[in-house]
């Protein structure tokens, strides 16, 4: 199944006065009853960790993304596979200047173990992260919130330190899990959330099972699965093998090799996701560590990297992580392979004789820099993001904590600052073509394309026309949106 379309992104006056918006459609864009309910959903998941934990602060890969958030947990808010932001536990919000917000609670709502939701849960849980320094976690976003407090028996208003015009979408970050005050650390060991499964079973690194909730208020607009089966398979041919076998019914992170015969299967759906994902490589520090980057920058055939290394599935970047499925993505910011200014950089170096070339590693793929032998004498390996709804957003979990750089910057961040707390859709676009500009010549990072997200599913899970695009697996929630064809 192939999802292409850009996201919906509401105007500023629409995101400052949110609300869910009750209609003929479920969540999933489809009519009410079009699903089936019943069965299980039994998927082989990479991203497992004999690590993992109910401990939010800590999830940065898939397999506790779909537990955690996509199941068993809520968030305030929630992106839908278009791209648009709809309430979660917040049932509607409101802002007149951007720097203060007032978000309306759910009323009814429970978690697992009886106990009510309320203002109380939201506060615990957002001050959970203030001290959280993890590049990956969401420390970063808590601590743009100046000041947090219950403005009501179902209501809290958060006062920022800056406006932020975007500040609802932050709210659906993965590690913003809302846990019960008075026991967070039972909730964190038990898996007790107010989402749309009940953990039965949870052995870390290895498999989790939750049973559907009774009586939710999400009601029969998501979660179709009277139970689902999450199993870690973190080996890529692992996870094809039991697809091929039925002993799953769907799989994350398809090798781009193994795509063309999935979607020659009878039995099987090849679903190709257009979005943001894409690898970041960093140069080793070193001497010179600069004319290393501006020879990567300047030497790789882009187009090459997605014909060869993505087999065609994705797209040329020009290192800036913002992609094709944010409004802000600049399509006209080119780097041409350019072999002899690269090769002048290399000299610079110290590397003068040593070729570029792209490959697949362990862990992903990788740039090494070989001598004449063949010899690899450096290597970058890349880091892996599904990108972010939002362009500040993005800007913010890449370059936030950035010390030096053009990142950290007086003018980046100024940039940012701008983009930020602008309601002006024309400034907004002239500030983030500025900042992506300045990544694509002066940035630290080297990001050759945006890879198309490839997973597979057997023909007998339904799913929605359209995708998530924030990252695998329908956004982590193929629990709530998938169903028994």
């Amino acid at each position: 199944m192939s999802d292409r379309r850009a996201p919906t992104i509401p105007n500023r006056r629409r995101l400052l006065q949110g609300a869910v918006a009750a209609g003929v459609l479920g969540l999933t864009g489809l009519p009410l009853r079009a699903q089936s309910r019943g069965g299980t959903l039994v998927a082989g998941l990479g991203g497992a960790h004999p690590s993992d934990s109910w401990d939010a602060r800590g999830h940065s890969d898939l397999f506790m993304i779909a537990a955690g958030q996509g199941a068993v947990f809520d968030c305030l808010t929630e992106i839908a596979a278009d791209g648009s932001l709809k309430g979660e536990l917040a049932e509607s919000w409101d802002s007149t200047d951007g720097q203060t917000w007032v978000f309306n609670l759910r009323r009814g709502v429970r978690f697992h173990n009886g106990a009510d939701f309320g203002p109380a849960d939201v506060i615990a849980s957002l001050n959970l992260h203030r001290d959280d320094d993890r590049a990956y976690g969401a420390g970063a976003i808590v601590r743009l919130i100046d000041d947090l407090r219950a403005s009501g028996p179902y209501q809290v208003t958060l006062k920022l330190t800056a406006p932020n015009a975007d500040f609802p979408y932050l709210l659906s970050d993965h590690h913003l899990l809302i846990y019960p005050a008075g026991q967070m650390n039972a909730a964190m060991r038990d898996g007790i959330g107010t989402g749309l499964y009940r953990v039965t079973a949870f052995r870390p690194g290895r498999r989790m099972t939750a049973v559907r909730v009774d009586d939710h208020y999400k009601g029969e607009t998501a979660g179709w699965f009277d139970r689902i089966d999450y199993v870690a398979m973190n080996d890529p041919a692992v996870r094809l093998s039991a697809l091929l076998a039925g002993r799953v019914d769907a799989i994350n992170r398809v090798a781009p090799a193994d795509a063309a015969s999935i979607a020659a299967h009878p039995r099987l759906s090849l679903q190709q996701v257009s979005g943001n994902q894409h690898d970041a490589f960093h140069v080793p520090q070193r001497p010179a560590a600069h004319h290393l980057r501006a020879a990567l920058r300047h030497g790789i055939d882009r187009q090459a990297w997605v014909d060869d290394l993505l087999a065609g599935y994705g797209q040329v970047a020009a290192d800036s992580p913002i992609g094709p499925a944010n409004p802000h993505f600049q399509a006209g910011h080119t780097l041409a392979c350019d072999p002899d200014r690269a090769g002048y950089h290399l000299a610079q170096a110290g590397f003068g004789a040593a070729r570029i070339t792209g490959s697949w590693g362990a862990t992903g793929p990788r740039i090494s820099l070989r001598d004449a032998s063949g010899r690899e004498v450096l290597t970058c390996a890349g880091i892996g993001s599904a990108g972010r709804a939002t362009a500040d957003w993005m800007l913010l979990a890449a370059y936030g904590q950035a010390t030096d750089g053009i990142e950290a910057s007086d003018r980046f961040r100024d940039l940012l600052r701008q983009g930020r707390s602008t309601m002006d859709a024309d400034l907004r676009d002239a500030v983030y073509a500025e900042a992506q500009m300045l990544l694509r010549d002066q940035g630290r990072a080297i990001i050759p394309a945006f890879a198309t997200t490839l997973q597979a599913a057997s023909t007998r899970i339904g799913t929605p026309a359209q995708l998530g695009h924030q990252r695998p697996m329908d956004d982590a929630r193929m629990a709530e949106r998938w169903w028994m064809a």
